[in-house]
């Protein structure tokens, strides 16, 4: 299944809204690492979906440059308004994190918690 599959079934609302601080903080949790790990998934999910997509669209590429070759292709077209509708990679690592379904850990705590 592909990326963008998986991230259409998750039911994420593609449009930002306020959210309650707080709730990211539970459990005493540091804010900046939060954030941190809120950014570097939404880093792996918009690469993901960018090499998906350039995959999908590296077939629909004319062979040669003539103008006269070159036509609007409906189904280019139909894949782009697909990845366009896909909530931003942002809103999505936001909800994974929400919903506990980032897997993180920081080692510069572990070491301490070792000594």
């Amino acid at each position: 299944m592909s990326v963008a599959k998986k991230l259409q079934n998750k039911g994420i609302n593609p449009f930002i809204e306020t959210r309650n601080l707080n709730r990211f903080v539970e459990d005493d949790k540091n804010i900046y690492e939060m954030l941190n790990v809120i950014s570097k998934r939404s880093n792996q999910i918009g690469q993901a979906l960018k090499e998906e997509l350039h995959r999908k669209l590296k077939d629909f590429t004319p062979t040669s440059d003539s103008l006269d070759e070159i036509s609007e292709d409906l189904d280019t077209i139909e894949i782009s308004r697909y990845y366009e509708k896909i909530p931003h990679a942002t809103l999505i690592s936001v909800h994974e994190f929400l919903n506990n379904e980032i897997y993180y850990r920081n080692p510069n705590t572990e070491k301490e918690e070792e000594l």
